[in-house]
């Protein structure tokens, strides 16, 4: 399966990243450990996942408060559209859908 990232993913994951560089150094390896854990899971079976609008299918990640929303492009491709806290307001990144 190939996994694309919407450009804003990039910038979402710096500000995750230096959030936990400034609580414990430890955290950012276990950040990226569990979120390429998570895209793996993701692209072996994205039909698994809660869909929740339209294409959009949600993954939450299990030992750090974010969630990852995702669409399958075709039966090999899917592209991941947002990864936020959940705490964020419903609505951020919906326009990226």
């Amino acid at each position: 399966m190939i996994v694309e990232y919407h450009p804003s993913i990039e910038d979402e994951l710096k500000e995750i990243i230096n959030f936990y560089n400034e609580c414990s150094q430890g955290l950012v390896g276990e950040f990226i450990e569990e979120f390429n854990h998570q895209i793996s899971l993701i692209s072996q079976s994205p039909q698994w996942w809660v869909i929740i609008e339209d294409n959009i299918k949600r993954s939450l990640m299990r030992k750090f408060p974010f969630v990852i929303y995702f669409r399958e492009i075709d039966s090999n491709r899917l592209r991941v559209t947002v990864i936020k806290h959940q705490r964020r307001h419903p609505n951020y990144g919906k326009s990226r859908i």
